[in-house]
């Protein structure tokens, strides 16, 4: 039986040759970032830091047509706003979904279900619609309001929800006398704050990302999102990959730092996963 989990030398090497291909397009991105644009075409091509980051990250900072300072707050803001209503609505209606009885909560979780299988392109021009009459266009709120609540988010707490929570711990709950909201509050997001994390972590992702519509709602270049930032440095006749590839990291940098600080949860959360399952 203890053979069966002796890893052999062979599968040290995959997992190393593995971890090495993932991190080594980051690692070079960080390289080039360093350097001058020149050495996108070197060959061999470089794999060690140069010392032009400053320069470059100077360069980046003054170009007025990417207006990169003014899309990194954009998106941090958007970002952490839509995160926390995300993970706020979600647990709350998963909590709902999960342990409380109303009438018709099957008939609008099969709804909250049906609005995953719509494709996010078929809902952006009457949503673009929407923030014409609400005069929201070229503002962060045209960008942050449509992601408020997901679906999937809905979903997945319910999903977790149902096995983390204990309903007799709910039940002595209401016989010492808490509330709905209390019961929410001091036993229901404790015991969902594993999923929570993750949740965070993937909407913060997702929104970080999102390239489409912001660039449908944001037409204003002095007024972008980071990934609109990134792709006002790679437009015209000529690209500095130098200052791309500058912007590139520097928009990379939160959401590392954002799995450094969730990651623990996110392992607790699988962890506790397993020992449940």
């Amino acid at each position: 039986m203890s053979r069966l989990w002796r890893a052999s030398p062979l599968t040290y090497f995959a997992l190393v040759a593995a971890g090495g291909m993932s991190v080594f397009p980051i690692y070079w991105m960080f390289v080039v970032a360093s350097r001058s644009s020149d050495a996108m075409g070197q060959l061999p091509p470089p794999v060690t830091p140069g010392g032009n980051l400053g320069a470059n990250i100077s360069r980046l900072f003054g170009n007025t047509d990417a207006y990169f300072l003014t899309g990194l707050i954009n998106s941090a803001i958007v970002a952490t706003v839509v995160t926390a209503s995300v993970v706020l609505f979600s647990t709350l209606a998963g909590f709902a979904f999960a342990k409380l009885r109303f009438r018709g909560s099957n008939a609008l979780l099969m709804i909250i279900i049906a609005t995953m299988m719509v494709p996010t392109q078929l809902g952006i021009i009457p949503l673009y619609m929407l923030m014409t009459k609400l005069n929201l266009n070229d503002r962060l709120p045209a960008v942050i309001m449509p992601a408020l609540v997901t679906g999937f988010g809905v979903f997945m707490m319910r999903q977790y929800a149902g096995q983390a929570v204990s309903s007799e711990l709910i039940e002595a709950a209401r016989v010492d006398g808490c509330g709905t909201a209390r019961i929410y509050w001091n036993v229901v997001v404790p015991a969902l704050r594993p999923a929570a994390a993750v949740l965070g972590l993937l909407t913060f992702m997702t929104t970080w990302n999102d390239f489409l519509w912001p660039y449908a709602v944001l037409n204003d270049p002095e007024n972008p999102t980071v990934q609109l930032s990134l792709r006002a440095l790679s437009d015209g006749y000529y690209q500095d990959m130098s200052q791309v590839f500058t912007g590139t990291a520097i928009a990379t940098l939160p959401l590392l730092l954002v799995f450094v600080l969730f990651g623990r949860q996110i392992i607790g959360g699988i962890m506790e996963g397993a020992v449940k399952a």
